[in-house]
């Protein structure tokens, strides 16, 4: 009898602890909400990884992106709606790989029904709903990544190390852009139409404004990345599309929680598409000892001899230029005339290739971190922190005001840029803890 109650207590326990921390060597049980190109790739590595991680349940509101899907796990349980299988629990962890609109109630939910989640970037279309996944994530003690998987990458964190470790002198600018040219139909003026029969239209819209169907807000392409993130209701353009890419490398080699200010010029200039988000763009952050910008083109692609993207830190003693593919520093020169003609280098050229495929390490690492519970390299509020800073590139734009900001209490006095850091979900819809 002692034995049988001593057994029955053990049972209770383990049944509150989730999975995951227990599992020791068993495998996590994946369950894949969004299974479009993103989504696609995500299990791409995910696969990789048979050893640790079980792709269980699949759940996607477009008949295409999920018999695709299935030709990748035949074996995966298959779940029209989300809900039920974040309900399931069998199902440890979550990947979150939909439109972005989406990111932060489903990571909320996750995180409620005790999953580890990882999460695509932007985490989310306002900054309310990052500090509500941030939260959610430390009251559940949940292991969140955020798909920012440069993070990852090697030859990223030696440049982040390069800048810490003071070679390029004081840096006080960083310069951080895409340029490319779409000019000028870009995405084209498709009419609004009747869902396709294949597609769950309400189901995708969600928490976002209803809207008729249209082929670009939906945005589903054979060739490109969904055009769902050229319009405010599911995304914010080039500016946390890509924005965030480049100004999280900038936040953590700089040790920054954030910018205290940001101004925003640009707007829909030359494109003749039904985009919403512009096709050019200027964000000026200020930090307390540097400047930052992040520009945007997408109708003239010139580089000035740079490849289309990346970032420049501008020190004192070099610049190091650094992309997906590798770093570069480029020494200063200083030409002095007294007391004798002589010019100075103070540092040498130097470059570092990528070396490994950081998006196949970022969800090692996610293993890694669901294992020992501890943080993973873009934890939630680390992701949160850069996504915030391009929502707020974008808030000051639309709003058409300075946003001073305060990056530790994440606030901001500006009464018109208020408007723009939280949104109302549509019913029944609710983001709560």
């Amino acid at each position: 009898m002692q034995r049988r109650n001593f057994l029955a207590a053990s049972a209770a326990l383990a049944a509150a602890v989730p999975s995951t921390a227990q599992s020791g060597p068993d495998r996590i049980r994946l369950g894949v909400i969004g299974c479009g190109r993103r989504g696609r790739n995500n299990l791409r590595s995910v696969l990789k990884l048979a050893d640790d991680i079980e792709v269980a349940a699949i759940s996607e509101v477009y008949k295409p992106n999920l018999e695709r899907t299935l030709a990748m796990v035949p074996d995966a349980k298959v779940y029209p709606d989300f809900r039920d299988l974040i309900a399931d629990e069998s199902i440890d962890a979550v990947l979150v790989a939909t439109p972005d609109h989406w990111h932060a109630y489903m990571t909320v939910e996750a995180c409620k029904a005790g999953k580890d989640v990882y999460v695509e970037k932007p985490i989310s279309v306002t900054v309310h709903e990052g500090q509500m996944m941030v939260k959610a994530a430390r009251k559940y003690d949940r292991v969140v990544q955020v798909g920012t998987q440069q993070r990852s990458g090697q030859h990223f964190a030696e440049a982040k190390d390069i800048v810490q470790s003071g070679r390029l002198g004081t840096v006080s600018f960083v310069r951080t852009w895409n340029y490319n040219n779409l000019y000028p139909e870009g995405i084209g003026q498709p009419p609004d139409t009747d869902p396709p029969a294949d597609l769950d239209w309400e189901m995708w819209l969600g928490p976002a404004p209803e809207r008729p169907f249209n082929k670009n807000r939906f945005g589903v392409n054979p060739y490109q990345y969904a055009h769902f993130r050229w319009f405010w209701d599911y995304a914010g353009g080039m500016m946390t599309d890509w924005g965030i890419h480049l100004l999280d490398i900038v936040l953590w080699a700089m040790a920054e929680p954030g910018p205290r200010s940001v101004t925003t010029y640009g707007g829909k200039y030359a494109l003749t598409d039904n985009r919403e988000t512009p096709d050019t763009i200027l964000a000026a952050y200020e930090f307390p000892s540097f400047a930052c910008t992040y520009e945007n083109r997408v109708a003239n692609g010139y580089t000035g001899g740079l490849p289309s993207y990346g970032i420049l830190f501008h020190g004192t003693e070099g610049t190091l230029y650094v992309n997906r593919s590798y770093w570069e520093i480029t020494p200063e020169t200083r030409r002095y005339r007294e007391p004798e003609p002589r010019v100075e280098q103070r540092m040498q050229a130097a470059r570092g290739d990528a070396r490994n495929p950081s998006t196949d390490d970022h969800w090692r690492d996610f293993v890694a971190a669901i294992r020992s519970r501890g943080r993973p390299v873009c934890d939630i509020e680390i992701g949160h922190k850069s996504t915030a800073m391009a929502l707020l590139g974008n808030v000051s734009l639309r709003s058409r005001q300075r946003v001073d900001w305060d990056p530790v209490a994440e606030t901001t006095e500006n009464r018109e840029a208020q408007t723009y850091l939280r949104r109302e979900y549509r019913a029944p819809w609710k983001l709560e803890l």
